[in-house]
Formats: C-alpha cells, structure tokens, sequence
C-alpha cells in the first residue's frame, strides 16, 4: 500500500487560488486510481475529484466543475488539484485517497483505501 502526505493548503482570499499535491510512496502509483474529498467544518466528507490510472475521466463534484483541475505526474508519485476561483465555502480539511487497481465508483469515498492526513484551506470572504 501507498502512503499519502498532503501539502499545498492555506489561507486564501475569494476568488484566488491554490495547489494542492499529494505524494504517494511506493513503486506502484502509476496503478493507482487517486481522488480529492473535502470536510468543510462540521459537515460530512465530500468528493472533490478523481483520476483513474486508465485515465478514465477525470471526475469532477458539480460544485468545483470549471474551476478545478486534477492532475498526476506518475514520474514523481503525485496528484495535484489546481483550485482555481475559490469561494469561501470551499474552507475544508482537503484529503488524498488512493485505491489500486480497480475502482467502481470514484466519487465513493468508501471505496478508497489509503488516506492521507488531510491539509486545511481556507478562504475568506
């Protein structure tokens, strides 16, 4: 299994921007289906994005379509999720998750199996 570590969070203001990455350890990324959920505070955990490694998709939340950008670099072990326009109900604990091989359902957060320990943005209005 991979391991996951977040970075890229922060405070921004409304409608800047950010870049989350997300590095996985291991030899075998390239077979990972990865995705991007949120928690917004004191709210459930909710799907952002996803890319397959057949490059189905990528997969995208009605509320960041246009705005949000998921992508990987298979050379060095990461996804990125270029967060563009933001409003200030984006502010969430952003989360990595990785599942290998096979994905059914990549907007299903419990189809995932490996996590990572997440990183705060913020925006303010």
């Amino acid at each position: 299994q991979v391991q996951l570590v977040e970075s890229g969070g922060g405070l921004v203001q409304a409608g800047g921007s950010l870049r989350l990455s997300c590095a996985a350890s291991g030899r075998t990324f390239s077979r990972y289906n990865m995705g991007w959920f949120r928690q917004p505070p004191g709210k459930d955990r909710e799907f952002v994005a996803a890319i397959l490694w057949l490059r189905d998709g990528p997969y995208y939340a009605d509320s960041v379509k246009g705005r949000f950008t998921i992508s990987r670099d298979n050379a060095k072990n990461t996804v990125y999720l270029q967060m563009n326009s933001l409003k200030p109900e984006d502010t969430a604990v952003y989360f990595c998750a990785a599942k290998e091989w096979v994905l059914s359902t990549p907007t299903q957060g419990n189809e995932y199996d490996t996590w990572g320990q997440g990183t705060q943005v913020t925006v303010s209005s």
